[in-house]
């Protein structure tokens, strides 16, 4: 292209949205850029909410509840014994085939805080904010494989093909950031076997969908500059872009146009305020000691420090996977590595949230996609022996919350004195859904979706708000 044809184009770009009332300007301030754009029509909360954004932090792979939060003193005076004939005939088991043994838990529980809630020996940090959390002793799912019930914490359901629980938030209720996406997603280890169907859009408007922060190179992919293009460029390229798109809205009329639009001027704007969000070397020595932290190097504690930067910036969802909790065997090794790695800095995100005034405000949940059995795994001598695991357990595990507006100090609900059955106050996965879009405003009942001619919601038809979890 000569100068001449390359001056006749950018022209005509300039024309075109000056005629159109669209200058650049305008295009940064119109209704086509703005982030609640695509969310829901007049997207606020349905009532006052006691949560202005959420961390969730996923376990990937299932800790055990029975060796961090769940104390059960009888299961460890019946280790060894084969297991009551009730919890393995005519059950389905993921890798348990012949009856098994009862395993005890081998570590020492503690009781914490004015609450005197118990926790495992290798949650001593944890403990010391123990008058802060909830402990959800009885929750239920529906799968015991990891990609479908991951989907199903995740989604509301088994298979592919739904939203995410951030998406439904930020479709829910939009963005307060202008410069950062209103779902982000920091993962350390592999992802999690359902991939990125966890914080997918599904067949909500995929701006909805989490934006993945990664901790080496770009955090975003393609967010720099190709060498020999500044910003000035750069800013050329995308007006050209977002002109060619708004030529093809005008004549196919298709929404996924101006969520392309945006799309592309979210990561303009990304390239500014990512990097800015991302330098951790700013924070104080104190905070980086408190997280236990080393600027510049990823680890799911620097992953927890930057959820807080990223809601103290406005980000209505953070979401943290954690890879490494699928303990079949060596449980008793691997518990207190993995507790170690996220104990620390997880205490950490909760006082550093509490003394910037932040933690009413926001709400952190805390858990797997299902738990893990009383009965062990592997060949073992009466119980005893050092390469023994759990199974896949869907029947009664634990969750932690904390914060917007959750009442601390609490073991709420409970399992049978084995942990096996969900047996005081179960609440399935649809009512922990349920209780957190409460916390955010949103009755999760409204908060709905036509497609393909029917409407959808997060809680599919089921889901009941846990009121007595709240404070």
């Amino acid at each position: 292209m000569d100068l001449s044809q390359k001056y006749y184009v950018n022209e005509s770009r300039r024309e075109f949205l000056k005629s159109s009332g669209l200058g650049i300007g305008a295009l940064g301030m119109g209704s086509v850029l703005n982030n609640n754009l695509f969310a829901a029509k007049n997207a606020q909360p349905h009532f006052r909410p006691t949560a202005k954004s959420i961390i969730y932090l996923h376990m990937v792979g299932a800790p055990s509840q029975l060796d961090l939060f769940s104390y059960k003193p009888e299961l460890s005076k019946r280790n060894g014994q084969k297991c009551p004939d009730n919890m393995f005939k005519g059950k389905r088991l993921a890798f348990i085939r012949q009856h098994p043994l009862l395993l005890g838990s081998r570590f020492k529980f503690n009781q914490h805080g004015k609450s005197g809630l118990t926790l495992c020996e290798h949650l001593p940090h944890l403990g010391s904010v123990a008058d802060d959390l909830c402990l959800v002793q009885s929750i239920r799912t529906e799968h015991f494989n990891h990609a479908p019930a991951q989907l199903f914490m995740h989604t509301g359901f088994g298979r592919f093909g739904r939203p995410g629980i951030g998406s439904w938030i930020n479709y829910g209720l939009g963005s307060e950031n202008h410069d950062l996406p209103g779902y982000v997603v920091m993962i350390t280890g592999s992802v999690a076997g359902a991939g990125n169907s966890l914080w997918g859009s599904g067949f909500l408007p995929t701006i909805h969908q989490g934006i993945e922060f990664r901790s080496n190179g770009d955090p975003v992919m393609f967010l720099s500059n190709p060498k020999g293009i500044d910003r000035k460029d750069r800013r050329e390229i995308v007006d050209g872009i977002n002109f060619l798109n708004q030529q093809s809205f005008g004549v196919v009329g298709d929404p996924e146009i101006n969520t392309r639009i945006a799309q592309y001027e979210m990561a303009f704007r990304m390239q500014a305020s990512v990097p800015e969000l991302m330098d951790t070397s700013g924070e104080s020595k104190a905070t980086h000691q408190m997280y236990g932290t080393q600027p510049g190097r990823p680890s799911f504690a620097n992953n927890c420090l930057l959820a807080r930067r990223l809601v103290e910036r406005g980000v209505r969802v953070v979401q943290l996977f954690d890879q490494g909790w699928d303990h079949h065997s060596s449980v008793f090794n691997n518990i207190p590595r993995k507790a170690k790695q996220i104990d620390q800095p997880v205490a950490a995100l909760i006082k550093d949230l509490k003394q910037r005034g932040l933690l009413d405000q926001t709400l952190i949940v805390l858990g797997g996609e299902f738990g893990r059995t009383p009965m062990l795994q592997g060949k073992s001598n009466n119980g005893t022996g050092g390469n023994v695991g759990r199974d896949h357990h869907k029947e009664g595990f634990s969750m932690m919350l904390t914060g917007g507006g959750i009442k601390g100090g609490l073991s709420y609900g409970d399992t049978d004195e084995l942990g096996y059955q969900a047996v005081d106050h179960p609440v399935h996965l649809h009512d922990i859904n349920a209780t957190i879009l409460h916390l955010m405003g949103v009755n999760h009942e409204n908060l709905t979706y036509r497609y393909q001619g029917r409407d959808f919601r997060l809680t599919d038809v089921h889901g009941h708000v846990q009121d007595g979890m709240i404070g």
